[in-house]
């Protein structure tokens, strides 16, 4: 077992994997500028340099693309320049202000805000904007399906230990710190923001949303194609769990 998109884990299954997502997280971030940057809109970034965690074809990326041409009739990645990198490079360099702007995975966010960055735009208002349903939950625990053939029940037993806890720490100070030890949180404003910000990811209990996740795999097709996708042009047959 391991947490991925499942964007991937549908790319993976039309390639003759087996593997079954459960819903973990909604949390998918967005464009953070320096604190003290005059822009307002992703417009005043036009000229500016912006950090990517990962590749040209990270979706907060491509959805932020897709926005800019929407909204403002911009094309982003002509219009600025982007530099690509891992996670640790983009939080270091987005908070010494090297960047302009900086997308990066939900948890080195919440550390870049607690540093004094502020979000410019977040990906669920964007993708709100694109008629995305961003209450969808991304992120999943993903397995073997032969697996759970297997253990019958053991993929609902385990959603609801998944949702007890979330429910557990969505409610009670002493339980987050309990787990702060193994947070790497440096500041008591990181564990803050860490805190707020994974609280902010839980999804509403419940299966997915096929037809939310569906436009979101016809988006991601539209704007990275077979390179992001694979041959997933639509959800496979059994790719969320039944679980609820």
């Amino acid at each position: 077992m391991a947490v991925a998109d499942w964007i991937w884990v549908a790319r993976q299954n039309a390639a003759g994997k087996d593997y079954v997502s459960l819903p973990y997280s909604k949390a998918v971030g967005g464009l953070l500028v320096p604190g003290d940057s005059e822009a307002q809109s992703l417009v005043d970034l036009a000229g500016g340099k912006i950090g990517i965690a990962g590749g040209p074809l990270d979706k907060s990326w491509l959805i932020l693309r897709a926005y800019a041409q929407q909204e403002h009739g911009m094309d982003l990645a002509a219009e600025t320049e982007q530099v690509f990198g891992a996670p640790p490079l983009i939080f270091k360099a987005g908070l010494s202000g090297e960047m302009d702007g900086a997308i990066n995975f939900w948890h080195f966010l919440a550390k870049m805000k607690a540093g004094g960055m502020r979000e410019l735009i977040s990906v669920d208002e964007a993708g709100r904007a694109l008629g995305l349903d961003t209450d969808t939950p991304l992120l999943g625990y993903y397995l073997k399906q032969s697996f759970l053939d297997e253990h019958p029940g053991l993929a609902q037993a385990f959603y609801d230990a998944s949702r007890d806890a979330k429910d557990l720490l969505s409610s009670s100070d002493e339980a987050w710190e309990a787990v702060r030890p193994n947070m790497n949180a440096g500041t008591d404003a990181e564990f803050e923001q860490l805190k707020s910000d994974w609280i902010a990811g839980i999804p509403a209990r419940g299966p997915v949303d096929i037809e939310g996740a569906n436009r979101m795999l016809e988006l991601m097709n539209e704007l990275g194609g077979a390179e992001l996708v694979g041959e997933a042009t639509e959800i496979p047959a059994g790719l969320f769990a039944d679980v609820g």
